[in-house]
């Protein structure tokens, strides 16, 4: 079993039946996904770059990546409909445990001057979506082999109805926020 699911039955689903009062276990909210998402738009001039980041994105996540298209022709951003714009990746069951215990504890210490997580980013339902700079923080990725250096989204969809419960849950998973 992958430790943080683990966690999660034994000690977390207990705290936030104390801290909110909860009738029921089914009341106590979970992590649904984990959505991971490259955006290149320099891919509309040369694809190569995409190719490695959704290769890169697939040694990180454990799953392979989706090219995302553009929906819509913008001829400001010199942009044609269908043209590969993007990748992502969306996890979930053992893998999304095991990502966000890997991201918590390797991935995190690892950004440069780290001082925690800002909690401004939850969308009032008890989702969290955040950017990370650099994907040279993940452990798997060889510094040597990357192609150029991108940044990523990172989405986690929790099934929490408030901002309070959504950060509760983080909070007792280990995630860092800023004080």
């Amino acid at each position: 079993m992958v430790r943080l699911k683990d966690k999660y039955k034994k000690e977390i689903v207990q705290n936030l039946m104390k801290d909110f009062s909860y009738k029921s276990i089914m009341q106590v909210p979970k992590i649904k996904s984990i959505v991971l998402n490259v955006g290149m738009g320099s891919a509309t001039q040369d694809i190569k770059p995409l190719e490695s980041a959704a290769k890169e994105l697939a040694t990180i996540s454990g799953q392979n990546a989706v090219i995302t298209r553009a929906k819509k022709s913008i001829a400001g951003f010199k942009l044609r409909e269908n043209t590969p714009v993007g990748c992502k990746v969306t996890l979930r069951g053992n893998r999304m445990y095991d990502f966000l215990d890997k991201f918590i504890s390797l991935a995190l210490p690892r950004i440069r001057d780290f001082r925690g997580i800002s909690a401004k980013s939850f969308d009032g339902r008890g989702n969290f979506a955040f950017g990370i700079k650099e994907q040279i923080i993940f452990p798997e990725i060889n510094y040597d082999k990357i192609a150029s250096m991108h940044g990523m989204d990172i989405v986690i969809v929790t099934s929490a109805n408030t901002n309070e419960e959504g950060k509760a849950l983080l909070k007792y998973m280990g995630m860092p926020f800023k004080n």
